[in-house]
């Protein structure tokens, strides 16, 4: 009798040994799809987060194209205007070197110096 409940003992000691590495295996399993299904879901969310911040540029660039659309369209035809804004740049610079080009290209402060 005592060989018996000895061979049974160690059955179940057998059985509790193999039931707890399922659930080891089980729980490793389960680790494993979380962080599958948690990286997907990081991955969706900057997708869509790029996607979001793509829209913004395309509006913020569709806004750039109007003002200067708008900008343009009121400087056309007022050149006593832009030609007032020029010369109130020269006025007021800081001792810049300002280049014009010339017919042939080449600005006119650096034309002496083309022999040289």
């Amino acid at each position: 009798m005592q060989g018996r409940a000895a061979l049974k003992e160690a059955e179940w000691s057998k059985q509790i040994l193999i039931e707890e590495a399922r659930a080891r295996e089980t729980a490793a399993l389960m680790q494993a799809n979380a962080r599958v299904t948690l990286a997907e879901a990081e991955g969706k969310a900057a997708v869509v987060r790029a996607k979001a911040e793509g829209l913004a540029d395309i509006e913020r660039a569709k806004a750039a194209a109007e003002s200067n659309r708008i900008i343009g369209e009121s400087l056309k035809g007022n050149t006593e205007y832009l030609r007032y804004i020029w010369i109130k740049g020269l006025q007021d610079g800081k001792g810049e070197r300002i280049y014009i080009p010339t017919e042939a290209g080449l600005p006119i402060l650096e034309a002496g110096n083309l022999a040289k």
